[in-house]
């Protein structure tokens, strides 16, 4: 994917690399100071935290991943792509900056990421700061997400009808995406290969004690209480994946943590909700 020069007025960023294998993984480092790793999710990018990392940077050091097949980081065609190669190579790559202490923000599948690495790591977790996501098991499935699941068709819906990436442009928000940001969103997926690693993100969601990833994620959700720093939870209320079983499951992990759910907001709640989500972002930090 080409970063044009219309795309850099809301995504200005340096590109930088880390190489995990014979793989690179792009990322965003911006600013100085305490660090803090925002983990996307399926199907977005570094991309999502756009504004996050603009109004961030000037207080913080910001960093930003894309996962393999994600983004501007390689899509190899044969790789497997699960759940612990994912934590593992975020460890990998946030072992790599020697950090005593830091934070983070998940989102998505970026939520059993994060954490898969933070259970491992409670003692290095300065705060945490969870979006519409999960890190706990759950049969919970909307049906549009099980369609691309579906083992007879999901993957040629996916990958060659982008099924997955294309609906995620207005499925998610309940405010109009401009053009723009769509295509930004969409940049990455714009071909069969480069879609690979979304079904393989949709494919990998262990609904049974058979599912590779299952005991993984299992074992995640055995450790979150591991995790005992101070944690913030942004909701979007009209999420139709993430919906309020999630937010009401998080409250019951977390019941010290501070909470605020968007009515109004959908999955990419900091796209619905830019200016207040900033706001207790800044707060919360600070």
């Amino acid at each position: 994917m080409v970063i044009t020069e219309e795309l850099k007025s809301i995504y200005p960023f340096e590109a930088k690399y880390f190489e995990v294998g014979d793989h690179k993984l792009h990322y965003v480092d911006e600013g100085i100071g305490d660090v803090i790793f925002l983990i996307h999710g399926n199907p977005t990018w570094s991309f999502y935290y756009r504004e996050i990392i603009k109004n961030l940077s000037t207080k913080f050091r910001v960093i930003a991943l894309d996962h393999l097949g994600c983004g501007l980081s390689d899509k190899p065609d044969y790789y497997e792509y699960t759940l612990a190669n994912r934590i593992h190579h975020l460890t990998s790559f946030i072992n790599s900056f020697q950090l005593d202490k830091y934070s983070m923000m998940v989102h998505d599948w970026g939520g059993a990421i994060g954490f898969g690495h933070a259970t491992n790591h409670p003692t290095k977790i300065h705060k945490m700061i969870i979006l519409n996501t999960a890190a706990f098991l759950s049969t919970k499935i909307p049906f549009s997400i099980s369609l691309c699941k579906n083992r007879f068709f999901g993957k040629f819906l996916v990958e060659n009808l982008n099924g997955f990436c294309l609906p995620a442009t207005f499925m998610t928000t309940t405010g109009k995406l401009s053009p723009l940001v769509k295509s930004g969103y969409l940049g990455p997926y714009q071909n069969k290969k480069n879609r690979k690693a979304i079904y393989e993100f949709v494919k990998d969601i262990p609904l049974d004690s058979k599912h590779k990833s299952f005991d993984t994620l299992k074992t995640i959700e055995s450790k979150l209480d591991l995790v005992q720093c101070p944690k913030l939870v942004l909701w979007g209320g009209r999420d139709f994946c993430f919906n309020d079983h999630f937010y009401r499951q998080w409250q019951s992990i977390y019941p010290d943590a501070k909470f605020k759910y968007y009515e109004n907001a959908g999955h990419y709640v900091i796209e619905d909700e830019k200016s207040d989500t900033l706001q207790m972002i800044n707060d919360f930090l600070e």
